[in-house]
């Protein structure tokens, strides 16, 4: 066409092509992601203990040996949101049950938290409904006086790992630790217990910020300031004298070490996760009736759902970063993330298709 005709504009009509055409977005475009947010209440927990806000979630499988036989053993991973310290556990299957008996052992190491954030799996979803059932179930005046111990359960949306940011990279770093001392070998469950303790112990003695090279810089704050009173676990008890007049009492000690972590984390590290590192800028917003192409790793794109977003949830700053999605006739809950937007549908192209 060039050949004969000197077509103006041509790469701008073109592009508004592109860009106004359906089948031109199904192939070529991507997601609108909103700008990240601010920082959630539960990595504000100042002052409190910690696991007060944990994000929980499962890893694995691993391959142990029982005798002459191998199963699969599955590792649950605690991550204080506030504080950074970490917990692991042994799961031997990835039901309710086995994820119940995991938190009790949690309660009874850490304490009870007041809120528990995770992802839509089948073990946290039935653990939080029976949990609920069994304090309905209650007389009204036992539910009063348990009320305070009740924990609140968050589920990220569903095909959203990205919510979970901060345990999920936690789980890679237990994997990295563990393919390095296991080397993809199978061991008997006390040794895989064994490693996944001694694993934890190197997270929580991992410092929390940038660690200066100078030697005049105070040393970097660790979880284990706060779990064991002192920066690493392998290292003799140190005493930290802020005052000169301590005395002889431990819980003194305590308190000055748990003061010092508190000041040093409000000081040193929380302004460090103001910066946004990704997602700085705003895209174009969901709106009811917004035509959506849903993204579907594990499909061909020629293959991903086309549905109508029938409700927006906007979180605490007015951004929209969960949808409600109707295809055919059922719903589904999807991050922004993975929603594309499309043209809308004209009434006499739908009643075609």
């Amino acid at each position: 066409m060039r050949r004969q005709y000197w077509v103006l504009r041509g790469r701008e009509a073109i592009r508004r092509h592109q860009h106004n055409c359906r089948e031109c977005q199904q192939w070529r475009a991507k997601p609108n992601v909103p700008k990240m947010a601010d920082l959630p209440l539960s990595k504000l927990r100042i002052y409190k203990p910690p696991f007060y806000s944990t994000g929980v979630d499962c890893f694995g499988p691993f391959i142990v040996k029982i005798g002459r036989r191998t199963e699969k053993r599955w590792g649950i991973v605690y991550k204080c949101l506030t504080t950074r310290c970490v917990h692991l556990d042994l799961l031997e299957s990835l039901d309710t049950d086995a994820f119940l008996l995991s938190l009790r052992r949690f309660i009874g190491r850490r304490g009870t938290p007041f809120e528990l954030l995770c992802d839509n799996g089948t073990n946290f979803v039935g653990g939080e409904r029976e949990l609920r059932e069994a304090f309905e179930a209650m007389v009204p005046e036992l539910q009063d006086q348990l009320a305070k111990q009740k924990i609140s359960f968050q589920f990220n949306p569903p095909s959203a790992p990205h919510f979970g940011g901060a345990w999920e990279r936690e789980v890679r770093s237990v994997k990295t630790a563990l393919r390095v001392i296991l080397r993809e070998q199978s061991v008997p469950e006390p040794v895989l217990q064994t490693v996944l303790i001694e694993v934890e112990g190197i997270l929580n003695a991992k410092p929390l910020g940038y660690v200066s090279a100078d030697a005049a810089d105070p040393d970097p704050i660790t979880p284990h300031v706060l779990l064991m009173g002192r920066r690493d676990s392998s290292l003799p008890q140190a005493l930290y004298d802020s005052s000169g007049v301590l005395g002889t009492r431990r819980w003194k000690h305590s308190q000055v070490l748990a003061d010092n972590f508190w000041s040093t984390f409000i000081r040193r590290y929380l302004p460090s996760l103001q910066g946004r590192s990704k997602w700085q800028t705003d895209g174009q917003q969901l709106a009811v009736d917004q035509v959506v192409l849903i993204v579907d790793p594990q499909l061909p794109r020629a293959l991903w759902p086309v549905g109508k977003v029938v409700e927006t949830y906007p979180g605490a700053d007015g951004r929209i970063r969960t949808a409600t999605v109707k295809i055919k006739d059922r719903t589904y809950v999807r991050p922004v993330a993975r929603l594309i937007q499309l043209p809308k549908i004209s009434d006499t192209e739908d009643s075609t298709n």
